[in-house]
């Protein structure tokens, strides 16, 4: 029977994949991936791991990375832009699995990056006034790498990165109740397992 798991995004989530699928021709596993982004999904056909998606199967089990990591396991994520579907695959999952090194530790979550804040285009400066009466502050657009114009999400949104200085436990609540925004990076109490 295949085993069923979640991939993540991102350079950890990148390396992780690879090694899988060393495993994969190794000791002959049977596994189905669900990628969280076209870059993994990619990487899976490239290396022969077959792919299912949350429409069909939940997984067993997810890895992923982080970009910081507080002592409560509380999360900043999508510098690679595709927290929407990490958050599915880790709401959907059993287990998550979080891999960093230890530059990811924080003491307070926001130090070293900022949020981002997926939002539909139109609703971008409706969004932003909305942020501001949150603390948001040095609220930047995203703009793309290799093009001109914004960064735009495999969803066809755009993505905002907002400064915080305090990082509550209901800010993701209250970020995502904004009309117009689709995610947040922030992942605040989530089961999830920090493995260093």
């Amino acid at each position: 029977m295949d085993k069923l798991y979640g991939f993540g995004s991102g350079s950890t989530s990148f390396l992780a994949v690879i090694a899988i699928a060393e495993k994969i021709r190794e000791e002959g596993l049977n596994i189905l991936a669900i990628p969280t982004s076209l870059e993994i999904k990619m990487l899976c056909s490239k290396l022969n791991i077959p792919t299912t998606t949350l429409l069909e199967k939940n997984p067993d089990w997810c890895f992923d990375g982080a970009d910081e990591v507080d002592s409560n396991g509380w999360l900043i994520k999508g510098r690679g832009g595709a927290m929407f579907k990490e958050k599915l695959n880790i709401v959907s999952s059993k287990k998550t699995y979080i891999l960093i090194d230890k530059s990811k530790k924080v003491n307070k979550l926001g130090e070293k990056f900022k949020v981002p804040v997926e939002c539909f285009g139109d609703a971008l400066n409706y969004v932003q006034s909305e942020l501001i009466k949150l603390g948001g502050t040095e609220i930047e657009l995203r703009k793309a790498i290799g093009k001109d114009g914004p960064c735009i999400t495999e969803k066809g949104n755009l993505i905002l990165d907002v400064k915080f200085q305090n990082i509550e436990q209901d800010l993701e609540k209250q970020i995502k109740s904004i009309s117009g925004v689709i995610e947040s990076g922030l992942f605040i109490n989530y089961n999830v397992e920090i493995i260093y």
